[in-house]
């Protein structure tokens, strides 16, 4: 009686209908804005459950190398890589064909690998090697780009090479990009998402939090992304960078950035949703609860600017958990 009692009080109705509802049909903007002040421990029960119903058990797993590293013209307030701030980032051009496939075969527990480029784009001679890296690497692992804005011409190119899938953030709703970056617009963003798609190439496309955004802009940004139909989403958190406009940010709580995963896989209960960087500094000691919040993905290895943690420990923790890697 006592264990029943307990149940009837804190067993939240609405919630518990919102999470049957995703099986069946999609969720609206009402709903998602309930689930930001739901009971945080039945939010993250439910959708470990739709985690579990659209995905099983099975991680997706990625690493990347940055490519080509800082002096870049744009001014995102998070980015280390932009040549307006004065940071202690890496910069160096395009590396060589033969140091990405150094890198991939690094990258034995990834089941895709991404080339990443600073800058708004890359010249002609450049995207000419980068499709000589993904000719060179696509029998051994399943290759994604990040290069910027994409040109229908370019985004032909590269899908004729063998590249699997486009990667371009939002980052943030459109009403709140333009206090985070001013040197282009979210228009031109989703025009190079709209790009990679009509070139038949599959879409990664997320966003980072903790940049002063409120709940709106990041349901905002979901719903977004659901409108596009986006392939996988990347689910970042800003770790401040010194000498960037948002170096002295305090970070996320574990529970905040759990509770953002656990709303994006009730929006997109059928997409893939990836844990990026900042993981490891945000939810320190809760990062496993991130597969329990609804994330079936996990980016391995380092970051662009950042160290991650050895790709052992990961695939470790996904086995500890009864989980596997996609293979």
């Amino acid at each position: 009686m006592l264990k029943h009692r307990f149940y009837m009080k804190y067993k939240d109705r609405r919630l518990e209908d919102i999470a049957s509802r995703v099986c069946e049909a999609s969720i609206e903007m009402e709903d998602a804005i309930y689930l930001t002040t739901s009971p945080i421990f039945e939010l993250l029960f439910w959708a470990n459950l739709i985690r579990e119903r659209f995905k099983a058990k099975k991680i997706d797993t990625c690493s990347i190398i940055n490519a080509k590293s800082g002096r870049c013209p744009e001014d995102c307030k998070f980015c280390a890589q932009s040549a307006h701030y004065k940071t202690e980032v890496a910069q160096y051009p395009l590396v060589s064909r033969e140091k990405v496939i150094e890198s991939v075969h690094s990258a034995r527990f990834s089941k895709r690998f991404g080339i990443v480029t600073s800058g708004r784009s890359l010249k002609e001679d450049e995207i000419e090697k980068v499709c000589e890296m993904i000719e060179a690497i696509k029998t051994n692992i399943s290759p994604c780009a990040s290069l910027g804005r994409l040109t229908r011409d370019y985004a032909n190119r590269l899908k004729s090479v063998g590249l699997a899938r486009y990667h371009h953030n939002l980052e943030t709703s459109e009403t709140f990009f333009a206090k985070i970056c001013t040197t282009h617009t979210y228009k031109e963003r989703i025009e190079s998402i709209e790009v990679a798609k009509s070139a038949g190439l599959e879409v990664c496309s997320g966003g980072i939090f903790g940049l002063g955004e409120g709940w709106n802009d990041r349901i905002s940004l979901a719903f977004k992304l659901r409108e596009l139909e986006i392939d996988s989403i990347p689910l970042n958190f800003l770790n401040p960078v010194s000498g960037t406009p948002l170096g002295e940010r305090e970070r996320l709580s574990p529970f905040e950035a759990l509770r953002i995963i656990a709303i994006f896989r009730f929006i997109h209960p059928k997409r893939d949703i990836k844990i990026g960087g900042g993981r490891e500094v945000t939810l320190r000691d809760l990062q496993s609860w991130m597969y329990y919040a609804g994330a079936n993905g996990v980016m391995i290895g380092n970051y662009l600017t950042t160290t991650g943690r050895p790709q052992e420990e990961d695939i470790r923790l996904i086995e500890d958990l009864g989980l596997c890697v996609y293979g």
